[in-house]
């Protein structure tokens, strides 16, 4: 339970000298605002998603089946934009490549022009979202979390997707069990691969950053039920928290990551 909490406040507030620098507690914050964003489509857009791909492409699936409810456009739709999203995320990785605290700097600053569009749309709306404007939304926000995704994975910190808590999930309970005793299994070849066993926290193991997972997984359920209490005001509220968010995060970023600190490099 110690190495639990230790890992859980190194994540908030992370060492001086730590690896990835500030980006933990920063990806944390984008987590949440997947949440919220999330909210957003699938209760106030009709049962969509625009993160969580898995999801969507499932949802796909039952639309296809006619199953009432759930539309094989609006699906489609967002699959499509985060798809798009993820190509500039890639194009924006390899133009930032030598400097993490630009790249997700960057990246940020055009999300808040995305969700800054989506929430000015939905205000405009004041009859609710019609079609039109449902797809503008479903477009803009598929874009922004297309984008979050692949900048995410480009940044390479391990158990901090943003996004996919199937694995965070997996890894935090597979990794409970007993070790193996040397003698029964052979040493593993060390991976360099992101967020391979090898790429932990400073103390070494994977096991040893179930504090991290669960501060994901929390911070997900947090703007995921944040956003569906707002969602009850407005569903412009929970564009607005989102914004926030992202505006905060953008200036710190844009702060910490003007020095040449060990971090911001690849």
């Amino acid at each position: 339970m110690r190495k639990l909490l230790a890992d859980a406040a190194h994540t908030l507030v992370p060492p001086r000298g730590d690896r990835h620098g500030p980006l933990p507690p920063l990806l944390l914050t984008l987590t949440v605002v997947t949440g919220l964003v999330d909210a957003v489509s699938y209760l106030g857009l009709g049962e969509v998603f625009v993160a969580n791909m898995t999801g969507n492409v499932v949802l796909l699936g039952f639309a296809l089946a006619g199953t009432a409810g759930l539309s094989v456009p609006a699906t489609a739709v967002s699959t499509a934009a985060f798809l798009v999203g993820a190509v500039a995320g890639g194009r924006f990785g390899g133009r930032f490549a030598g400097h993490r605290g630009r790249l997700l700097a960057s990246a940020m600053s055009v999300q808040v022009v995305l969700v800054t569009a989506a929430l000015v749309t939905a205000t405009l709306a004041d009859d609710g979202p019609a079609d039109p404007v449902r797809y503008t939304l479903i477009v803009l926000l598929g874009l922004a979390m297309g984008l979050q995704n692949a900048v995410v994975r480009r940044l390479g910190v391990p158990d901090l997707t943003t996004t996919v808590v199937t694995q965070t999930l997996t890894g935090l309970a597979s990794d409970s069990a007993p070790n193996p005793t040397p003698d029964s299994t052979p040493n593993p070849a060390p991976s360099s691969a992101p967020g391979s066993p090898h790429d932990s926290a400073p103390d070494g193991g994977a096991g040893l950053r179930r504090g991290r997972r669960i501060l994901s997984v929390l911070a997900i359920l947090l703007g995921a039920l944040v956003g569906a209490l707002l969602l009850r005001v407005s569903l412009t509220l929970v564009l607005g928290v989102a914004l926030a968010l992202l505006a905060t995060a953008v200036l710190v970023t844009r702060r910490l990551s003007a020095t040449d600190a060990a971090w911001v490099r690849p």
